[in-house]
């Protein structure tokens, strides 16, 4: 079986998508479109940043679910289908475009509704990220428990957990963590504290938002973040996708439950190579070939299509 996996936020990176621009009509069609919809020089911010403009959670979850879509027809032209898919956080939205429960034009007006509603509670409620390397889960919510304002976000391996919240409390959550056993602790190039309580706001608005879309029928299922459970039903995964922005994205629980079902083949799907380096974390002892696709050479490599 064959997945196709969608990355989220800290996946960018100045440049990315210029050479599918220059090579590729379907690219050119989609970037103009990203341009012309939600009123951005979304092109220039990617191909040509600088960083602290690509960063910004209004350009950078556009960019990437744009680079995604875009990589994402490429691979389904040459008669590359994945069998089920998954998205980390924004990448979830790239998923169900995939999966056709909405257009690429619907899930750019909801990822850029997203990005701004995101970018407010940013703004009036500054926040930061920060991955714990060496612990497990439950050794991270033991040691950060007493510590206001800071959650578990995102569970991506074994022994790697996203924590979410005030700066201070987690700068505050890191120094505990490393007493405690952690490796390491990596500040996230992230412009907030994402899935956490600080994006409450968003979840609101987007929830009245994804209310109002038509979700089709999946053309294969997507696991959700929430649940680590594959949906194909419409109505469930409007449920899931609304709860998404304030809770943990169970991204180790989600390749687990692919290697449940059979998945051999996993394809990074956009820029960077993020959820390559989740995957090989996640996979001791297990077989599986990992692809990542966000280039002319890889789609080159891959197709064995040379583009002139």
């Amino acid at each position: 079986m064959k997945s196709f996996l969608f990355p989220g936020q800290a996946s960018q990176y100045v440049g990315m998508g210029s050479d599918l621009y220059n090579n590729f009509p379907i690219a050119q069609e989609y970037f103009d479109k990203a341009d012309d919809i939600l009123q951005l020089d979304l092109k220039n911010a990617c191909f040509n940043g600088p960083d602290e403009k690509l960063v910004r959670t209004e350009y950078t979850q556009p960019a990437i679910f744009t680079h995604s879509v875009i990589i994402d027809v490429l691979l389904k032209k040459a008669g590359i289908k994945p069998d089920i898919a998954a998205g980390h956080s924004l990448g979830e939205y790239s998923a169900l475009v995939s999966a056709g429960v909405f257009s690429f034009e619907e899930g750019l007006k909801a990822v850029g509704l997203r990005s701004r509603l995101m970018q407010k509670c940013c703004d009036d409620n500054p926040g930061t990220m920060a991955a714990i390397i060496g612990l497990t889960l439950d050794q991270v919510n033991e040691v950060i428990k007493d510590i206001d304002d800071v959650v578990p976000a995102n569970f991506n391996s074994p022994a790697q957990t996203a924590i979410s919240g005030v700066k201070k409390a987690v700068e505050t959550a890191c120094g505990r963590l490393k007493e405690n056993g952690a490796k390491k602790t990596i500040m996230l190039a992230v412009g907030g504290a994402y899935h956490s309580p600080l994006m409450k706001h968003a979840k609101d608005e987007m929830t009245d938002f994804i209310e109002t879309l038509k979700f089709n029928k999946f053309a294969f299922p997507v696991i959700a973040n929430v649940s680590a459970q594959p949906v194909d039903d419409p109505a469930t995964m409007k449920q899931l996708l609304c709860e998404q922005i304030t809770s943990p994205v169970l991204w180790h629980p989600t390749i687990e439950k692919m290697y449940d079902m059979g998945v051999e083949d996993f394809y990074e799907i956009g820029p960077g190579k993020v959820l390559l380096g989740l995957l090989k974390r996640s996979s001791k002892g297990k077989q599986y070939t990992g692809i990542g696709v966000d280039s002319i050479k890889h789609l080159e490599n891959i197709t064995g299509v040379k583009v002139e």
